[in-house]
């Protein structure tokens, strides 16, 4: 399919087929969509749990609402978006090794210039603790908007979720000792024959209400 056949196909799937599994290629090509997802600066302020396995789902069940127990069960994955609870240098400095380790600098000035340009733009979204964490979360949407289209065009069936209780999540996953706290939930899979809105019309405002060409 075409980028324009594959945003008018996609849906958001309500209901899914537990009984349908992701290959270790496909689990991989949504790993890769979500590490390549764009940010601001680079900063990649995020880490992603993929769950896949019933232990893992039955550990973050608790944390869903019951509205959305069912799809977190039968999804193929359960991807659980974290950010940091707050940019460290440790990170950083591991951003600017690993694109200097990826061939991202022509010379000292320029791995210079990248790593202050970084920390000034971070900075002026750092006021307070709390507007750097909604940046931060602002990046982590990015990337579920990646995975939304690129799972489509792998075929796949996905769910933005954001029915579920963050401090719950944070304490299951022991997210506090790890600098991080949860963000926003999907799944991906297969959905069912009992998802509804597979069959439904998409639903927009027109064109000329929602784009202004200048």
């Amino acid at each position: 399919m075409n980028i324009d056949q594959i945003v008018k196909a996609r849906h958001t799937s309500k209901a899914y087929d537990g009984s349908r599994k992701l290959s270790a290629e496909q689990q991989q090509q949504v790993f890769d969509l979500l590490r390549y997802s764009p940010s601001s600066v680079n900063s990649q302020p995020w880490h992603f749990f993929a769950i896949t396995s019933d232990e893992g789902k039955q550990k973050i069940l608790p944390a869903i609402m019951e509205a959305n127990e069912s799809k977190a069960l039968n999804a193929s994955m359960v991807i659980v978006f974290t950010t940091q609870a707050e940019i460290t240098d440790t990170h950083l400095n591991a951003l600017l090794a690993q694109e200097k380790k990826d061939g991202r600098f022509r010379s000292e000035d320029s791995e210079t210039n990248q790593d202050k340009g970084r920390r000034f733009f971070i900075g002026l979204n750092s006021d307070t603790a709390e507007q750097q964490r909604e940046w931060m979360a602002r990046q982590a949407y990015i990337s579920l908007g990646f995975l939304l289209l690129g799972a489509s065009s792998l075929g796949l069936d996905a769910t933005p979720i954001e029915g579920f209780h963050a401090d719950k999540m944070d304490e299951l996953l022991g997210l506090k000792e790890k600098n991080l706290t949860s963000v926003v939930v999907a799944t991906v899979g297969y959905r069912s024959e009992g998802d509804f809105n597979a069959v439904l019309p998409k639903s927009r405002l027109p064109q000329e209400q929602v784009i202004t060409q200048l």
